[in-house]
């Protein structure tokens, strides 16, 4: 579907339940974004897929958590998804491959745990993104150490999310702790992902870009202190891959600061994972 037909249908959803004005003032938060399923022969979204070998230019170096290399986890092919997004991509932005240090699969180094024990969940140490140009990219197989995850080819489809029900975003909209808006955007936000699932609506365990989902009810809290509402959605990916997160589960997302993701600067981009 039309991404202008999508969001106009999800508004008039809101509409009905809000009234005009304050549905506009809702539907300001919706972020378009792809629900990542897995892909029939010749339906995937370009390159995109879970798992498999890098798509870098060469000459790129390997990311490396100390003297051990991350594990290749996902690739995003923006050529396939940009025209849905608007302008929140540069153009030529290609293909972005997501690393992790992998120190829970079967194939992770016998150093991994040790390792990860010095850096927090969030640095970017642990977690990073690189893009390389579609026309410049190449299968780049990994070096020693560096786990290898089973390619699952992804299909995307195109809905809106809104913010989960703990994320701050909602605060933005500054309706105060009283009164008729406030309790009617606190009764729509309990009831959008439980009850009422409105068309055009994007709630998803896998995900590219969109507003990330918080199992544990805990949203991330950024570096530093950092204001999440700076940062921009990349990839969500639920507990049920080969990769696992951490010993006992949780959930993987990829952020970045919205300033550097329009610049194309994906060295800003850190692991945002939510774990149980």
């Amino acid at each position: 579907m039309d991404p202008r037909t999508t969001l106009t249908a999800l508004r008039d959803f809101c509409a009905e339940h809000l009234g005009t004005d304050l549905a506009d003032r809702v539907i300001s938060l919706a972020r378009p974004g792809f629900e990542l399923t897995e892909a029939a022969p010749g339906q995937a979204a370009g390159h995109s897929r879970f798992g498999g070998t890098a798509m870098l230019e060469p000459g790129t170096p390997w990311p490396m958590c100390e003297d051990l290399p991350l594990s290749l986890i996902a690739v995003l092919d923006t050529d396939a998804l940009a025209p849905s997004l608007g302008d929140l991509l540069p153009p030529g932005t290609g293909l972005l491959n997501f690393f992790h240090l992998d120190k829970e699969s079967e194939q992770c180094d016998p150093t991994a745990r040790e390792v990860a024990s010095g850096f927090g969940t969030e640095d970017p140490e642990v977690g990073r993104v690189i893009a390389a140009r579609s026309t410049l990219a190449v299968e780049t197989g990994p070096p020693a150490r560096s786990s290898v995850f089973a390619p699952v080819p992804w299909a995307a489809e195109l809905a809106f999310a809104f913010p989960d029900i703990w994320d701050s975003a909602w605060d933005t909209l500054d309706l105060g702790y009283e009164g008729g808006d406030y309790e009617a955007v606190e009764t729509f936000r309990g009831a959008i992902h439980a009850d009422w699932f409105p068309p055009g609506l994007l709630f998803c365990e896998d995900m590219a870009f969109g507003r990330p989902v918080f199992p544990t009810g805990s949203p991330s809290v950024m570096l530093n202190g950092d204001d999440s509402n700076r940062y921009h959605h990349l990839l969500q990916l639920s507990d049920r891959h080969e990769w696992r997160l951490d010993g006992e589960g949780g959930w993987m997302h990829w952020s970045i600061p919205t300033e550097a993701l329009r610049a194309g600067d994906f060295s800003q981009a850190i692991p945002t994972p939510d774990m149980w």
